[in-house]
């Protein structure tokens, strides 16, 4: 079961506020206090999403909204919680009063990290940029001597001779493999018609010269 919605979607007004709506909103809740947002734009009389009332006041209404551009303090205040908390917005915030979240991370994106990488430092690590292409996973030790290892295995077998013989034990993986012999055929060993007469042919010959010479007196 999720969240139920905060309003009903249908009978609400999306788009830009209008001047009314915004003295509206600022009148309650300096009545009543920020309070509950859920119920916030019914009890104003506010045909809005209570997130939208939320968002309108923090980011627009409320008085203690800092207005103008940051300053060289708040720059070195925003860089050094970056790199302690990250980009945890809502936090860094906190500690710089009169500002939001939205506009610390819009101002981040746009300013400070151009300014990070002019200076040579890695918006995300803090660190120098030689540092941190140092410690890139491309260039860790021990790689190159890994990937010679694996081009010995037997798949690659022929790359193995180009190097010395202590990468591979000096054995030769090179085998030559012929295909099979086909066997012959039946029909090829046999003799032929003509071949089996003309062996009869000289045995006929050879007895009857040797019955001549006992004929002989």
């Amino acid at each position: 079961m999720g969240r139920s919605p905060c309003c009903e979607k249908a009978h609400t007004n999306k788009g830009a506020w209008t001047k009314e709506e915004d003295q509206r909103l600022v009148a309650y809740i300096r009545a009543h206090g920020e309070g509950s947002w859920r119920s916030l734009p019914m009890a104003a009389g506010l045909q809005r999403c209570g997130k939208s009332c939320r968002l309108r006041w923090i980011n627009y209404l409320r008085p203690d909204l800092k207005r103008g551009n940051f300053t060289e303090e708040e720059d070195d205040l925003i860089i050094n919680l970056h790199g302690l908390l990250g980009n945890k917005w809502s936090v860094i915030a906190g500690r710089l009063p009169g500002r939001t979240d939205n506009e610390i991370k819009n101002y981040w994106n746009t300013h400070i990290k151009r300014k990070l990488l002019a200076r040579g430092i890695d918006a995300k690590t803090h660190r120098p940029l030689s540092v941190t292409a140092a410690a890139s996973p491309s260039s860790r030790p021990g790689q190159d001597q890994l990937a010679a290892r694996s081009s010995c295995s037997p798949e690659t077998s022929g790359a193995c001779h180009s190097s010395d013989d202590d990468d591979c034990g000096g054995i030769d993986l090179n085998l030559s493999i012929s295909p099979p012999r086909e066997p012959p055929s039946p029909s090829s060993s046999l003799p032929t018609t003509q071949e089996a007469a003309g062996s009869k042919t000289v045995v006929d010959v050879d007895v009857d010269a040797s019955s001549e010479k006992k004929t002989k007196p």
